[in-house]
């Protein structure tokens, strides 16, 4: 705590983003208890599938640095919820689990503060963008493409693993790095998920240590999906309480181990099982949105 209270002093950006979030924080909350939750019946079966599924994808997302938001997003979406109305759902939830991952990285020392900050208001505002899209047009459309960028990064980073003796040095000041995170926050809000599939395994493929990218990665996400969440809720007027709880707690829950896992596991092994996953999940977004 010292630490983070010392670098809020010596660095106004972060004092002012984190009071600016907070704010936001709050409204949303109140915004949703007050007026987008239109029951509080809770359907206890619904509740205790989604809190499964939240510790699974979180487990997932807080270890490898992606897939909640894919996860959880098919379900919604395979049990027939409209695709704004899904991503606005993941993405409340998201900006609960992602806030429990974020401090969970940055207590195991997994946080890249510089390369952060490269990556923070880019990300969100290509969230925003993609959220009020998403809310006006259809996403299917952009699907795709991004499966396929996807692919070739999931090979690009079984490559990367294969040969880490020869890993590339990280460049932090890359002029791509903006790019990268307007186009990962932009992809998030689209799909429902994809800012870790993105940009943390984009970070990975570039030379960054594997921890350092997805520790980083989960804690600028928590900005990202507060931005789109906010964004949605401008638009999906109602959010149903027992799949979003569920998601919520789940996650909440899995956050520490996961993070513990990320720094415990051998950057090659971690880069190979992200590599896999990648591929696996831009392989099954392209059939679904082809066929």
């Amino acid at each position: 705590m010292q630490k983070l209270i010392l670098r809020l002093k010596t660095e106004p950006f972060w004092t002012m983003f984190f009071a600016f979030a907070a704010m936001i924080f709050f409204l949303m909350v109140t915004q949703t208890l007050t007026q987008s939750i239109k029951s509080w019946e809770l359907d206890t079966e619904m509740f205790l599938w989604f809190l499964l599924v939240g510790f699974v994808a979180q487990s997932i997302d807080g270890a490898l640095g992606m897939a909640y938001g894919v996860s959880c997003n098919s379900i919604l979406l395979g049990i027939g919820i409209p695709p704004a109305s899904a991503s606005a759902w993941v993405h409340f939830a998201q900006v609960f689990t992602s806030l429990a991952s974020g401090i969970s990285h940055w207590k195991m020392g997994n946080v890249d503060w510089k390369l952060a900050k490269k990556l923070l208001i880019p990300g969100v505002i290509g969230s925003m963008i993609g959220a009020f899209l998403l809310s006006n047009v259809d996403g299917d459309m952009v699907k795709p493409v991004i499966a396929v960028y996807l692919l070739v990064m999931g090979v690009v980073i079984l490559r990367k693993a294969r040969k880490s003796h020869h890993a590339t040095k990280f460049n932090r000041e890359s002029r791509s790095l903006p790019v990268l995170a307007t186009t990962g926050g932009f992809a998030d809000a689209i799909g429902g998920g994809g800012w870790g599939p993105i940009v943390n395994s984009t970070l990975l493929s570039k030379g960054k240590i594997a921890r350092y990218a997805i520790g980083t990665g989960n804690f600028v996400e928590f900005f990202v999906s507060l931005a789109s969440a906010s964004t949605f809720l401008f638009f999906v007027k109602e959010l149903s309480l027992a799949p979003v709880l569920g998601l919520i707690l789940g996650g909440i829950i899995a956050a520490p181990f996961a993070a513990y896992i990320c720094k415990l596991i051998k950057p090659k092994y971690l880069m190979v099982a992200v590599g896999i996953l990648i591929i696996i999940l831009s392989i099954r977004t392209f059939y679904l949105a082809i066929f």
